[in-house]
């Protein structure tokens, strides 16, 4: 007997899917021209190029972002980090939010479950941040809203009311605040929810809740793609939404825009990543921004400056220390990652650091570099004038080892904020 055609079941064709380690050695990809192109637009990778071995093959390699992709083909690429998920999410947590994420127990506040993945770790991380913050019901505020109605409500809007109805019976054109759940704390949740559900990888049980989730914030407009996101400001009231909002924050605005190469249509890449560059950066700016507040000192992140006394060419370095009252600098800090020499001799940022310190008149600048980047190392400059100590203008390489627990990391960040403040001598 013949089986109808539609009675037969076939299985879905799983997603191909290409795992890269960050910073690790190119794969050889079978990809379509179109998904090809849009990666190496995009700039997500280190380098995405036909493979000259293998048609219709491409040779992908990975830089610094790390989480995964979906390219128009279909193509899924996912990005391993080098460091722990669970220490990455710590340096995120601390980096958005350094009052909450530094507890008693040593622990950050974000929970990424027993993940070990970018993309999974972030969406259990943000639906159970999600999560806590409804816990005590949505939060309503008052909104401004402005319409026209066949009643009057709230106060009547004068000059719309004349230039689009001037001698006509309603409606009107009003304006009054309504108590409503659609706020920007809500649509912000929403959207960083429906982001996340929208991800390849996410896991069922993770996508299940998130959806859920979802369901509880459904009276909150849904954002526009491509938009600024709304603003709120922290206040008492929302207190408790307040580590969902950063994180999700952090999910809206580290996610992936359409790419356009020169001469083509626009080209979606849709997914999420993280830039261990800047979060690096981040992280050890914000941490030896708090530790130099508890020694009575400022710190200002991405200070403008310029080289030349015409104004013409402008630097920002990523932390200048200054006295309490913020108009004194006292010590330059720059943060970095990755050292882009093969040989490991960071040449360029020796060079970088010495003229934040000549044109901030400063003695000595420190480069903080993640372990095994760098060596810990003091180069004092030749030629530069002797300070009162005899020696010309000294230039730090610190080193930190991120694999290290979150208590270490912030002991040694610490230590160097005591150093940058004359609280500690030199070793």
């Amino acid at each position: 007997m013949t089986v109808p055609a539609s009675t037969h079941t076939s299985l879905p064709a799983p997603v191909p899917e290409v795992s890269l380690r960050e910073y690790g050695p190119a794969v050889s990809v079978p990809l379509g021209a179109e998904a090809g192109r849009a990666l190496a637009a995009s700039g997500i990778l280190r380098s995405a190029t036909p493979d000259p071995d293998r048609a219709g093959h491409w040779l992908l390699r990975a830089g610094s972002r790390v989480g995964a992709v979906r390219t128009p083909g279909g193509l899924v690429v996912r990005i391993a980090p080098k460091t722990p998920v669970s220490r990455l999410f710590f340096l995120l947590g601390f980096s958005l939010d350094p009052a909450r994420a530094w507890r008693d127990s040593g622990e950050g506040t974000v929970d990424t479950g027993a993940y070990d993945d970018v993309v999974p770790a972030l969406a259990h991380a943000v639906e159970r941040q999600i999560d806590a913050a409804l816990r005590q019901g949505v939060l309503q505020g008052y909104r401004e809203v402005e319409e026209s109605a066949l009643v009057v409500r709230g106060r009547l809007r004068e000059a719309e009311q004349i230039r689009r109805h001037f001698g006509r019976t309603p409606p009107v054109e009003i304006a009054y605040d309504a108590y409503t759940a659609d706020t920007a704390e809500n649509r912000i949740l929403r959207a960083a929810a429906e982001r996340l559900l929208r991800l390849p990888g996410v896991p069922g049980l993770v996508r299940r809740r998130l959806a859920h989730q979802r369901v509880r914030l459904a009276d909150a407009l849904p954002l526009v793609r491509g938009q600024e996101l709304p603003r709120w400001q922290p206040s008492r009231l929302n207190s408790r939404y307040q580590p969902a909002l950063r994180i999700a924050e952090a999910v809206l605005r580290g996610t992936s825009p359409e790419h356009r190469p020169a001469g083509d249509d626009p080209l979606a890449v849709d997914g999420f990543l993280l830039d261990m560059n800047k979060l690096f950066e981040d992280f050890v700016t914000v941490a030896l921004r708090e530790a130099l507040r508890e020694r009575g000192l400022t710190a200002r992140l991405q200070d403008p400056h310029h080289l030349d006394l015409a104004g013409l060419v402008r630097m920002r370095p990523d932390l200048v220390v200054r006295t309490g009252d913020g108009r004194t600098p006292l010590a330059v800090v720059d943060a970095k990652y990755k050292v882009e020499k093969a040989d490991g001799l960071p040449n360029a940022d020796l060079y970088q650091a010495l003229t934040y310190a000549t044109v901030l008149g400063l003695r000595e600048a420190h480069l903080v570099y993640a372990a095994g980047r760098a060596p810990e190392r003091c180069h004092e400059v030749r030629g530069t004038e002797a300070g009162p100590d005899g020696r010309g203008v000294r230039l730090y390489q610190h080193s930190l080892d991120l694999s290290r627990t979150p208590e270490q990391l912030l002991a040694a960040l610490g230590e160097l904020a005591g150093r940058l403040a004359g609280t500690v001598p030199p070793s």
